[in-house]
């Protein structure tokens, strides 16, 4: 009995401090080796704490082995935007331009009523207002409406803007590295060169590159240039 406390005390605090280390991704459980770990974690400690015929310390052996592989794979995802998509996944684009993509949602065994579902989660009950709906990773949907159906924000009171058709945004550049696939139609190579000529700014120094939905051009630098940066959680 003294053994399955001691067990189950020990086994608690290493559960606390791996979840710490891990942050808050794996909690949310937003790609699929974060979900395969946290499946894994509750089992290890579950046999750890509860199951006294299974030694302790080869237990405790298999769990840091598999916490090396997370951090493993965390760091070669973070590099790699090729490695970040198989280990992460990738959103599926369920309406584009307010049309249902029937092919998309066989291919991911999505059917209308999990869509109307989630769309009535969200307040929408006429599939006519979506202009783009993505069904993420995590299997939440995300909904962007059509111009006519948006919310007015106070920035929208201070415009005069006649309506425009909305698009989903544009990725140019992560990571230093420009994705190529992108850079078509207006945003094509040679625009991306002379704005970043104009900025005086280099692809290397740049951490992320957009075209938002509004054709708005953001840029974050890996050197945010702040003197006192937010540090909260």
């Amino acid at each position: 009995m003294i053994l399955s406390i001691f067990r189950t005390l020990v086994s608690y605090f290493i559960l606390m401090v791996v979840t710490y280390w891990l942050g808050k991704q794996v909690n949310a459980h937003k790609n699929y080796y974060n979900f395969a770990l946290s499946i894994s974690i509750g089992s290890f400690i579950a046999n750890m704490a509860f199951d006294i015929d299974l030694k302790f310390f080869p237990m405790l052996a298999s769990f840091l082995t598999l916490m090396i592989i997370y951090f493993a794979m965390s760091y070669i995802s973070a590099n790699s935007r090729l490695f970040r998509k198989w280990f992460s996944g990738q959103p599926t684009v369920i309406i584009e331009n307010g049309k249902l993509l029937d092919s998309n949602m066989k291919k991911v065994k999505y059917t209308l009523d999990h869509l109307n579902l989630q769309l009535r989660e969200q307040g929408i009950f006429d599939i006519v207002e979506v202009e783009y709906a993505l069904l993420e990773v995590s299997g939440n949907l995300s909904v962007l409406k059509k111009t006519p159906y948006q919310l007015v924000t106070k920035k929208d009171l201070n415009l005069n803007q006649p309506n425009q058709k909305n698009t989903l945004p544009i990725e140019l550049i992560m990571d230093g590295e420009v994705i190529e696939k992108n850079l078509n139609g207006p945003y094509s190579r040679q625009w991306l060169e002379q704005e970043l000529k104009t900025r005086r700014l280099e692809i290397k120094n740049i951490h992320y590159a957009v075209i938002g939905t509004n054709g708005s051009f953001f840029i974050d630098l890996y050197q945010d240039h702040l003197k006192s940066p937010v540090d909260k959680e």
